[in-house]
């Protein structure tokens, strides 16, 4: 199956305009609408994560952070 996604806006009136696809006439489709500020990670989030993680290493050498660090993301 084929996705498409298009970004644009909804007018006043309610009306949204795509773009001419020729290989979605005459056929049956499902929209789905997402508000563009739900698809963003809201800042509360990164915050809460920073304060959450930073400095869980501080207390170790560099040399042992390193080598967990490396081994996490080979």
């Amino acid at each position: 199956m084929q996705a498409y996604r298009f970004e644009t806006r909804i007018s006043k009136k309610g009306i949204i305009h795509l773009p001419l696809d020729q290989q979605l006439f005459d056929k049956e489709v499902e929209i789905i609408i997402l508000p563009k500020q739900y698809l963003k990670p809201s800042k509360n989030a990164s915050t809460y994560f920073v304060k959450k993680w930073a400095g869980f290493l501080s207390n170790i050498d560099d040399d042992l952070k390193f080598q967990y660090l490396n081994e996490k993301y080979k």
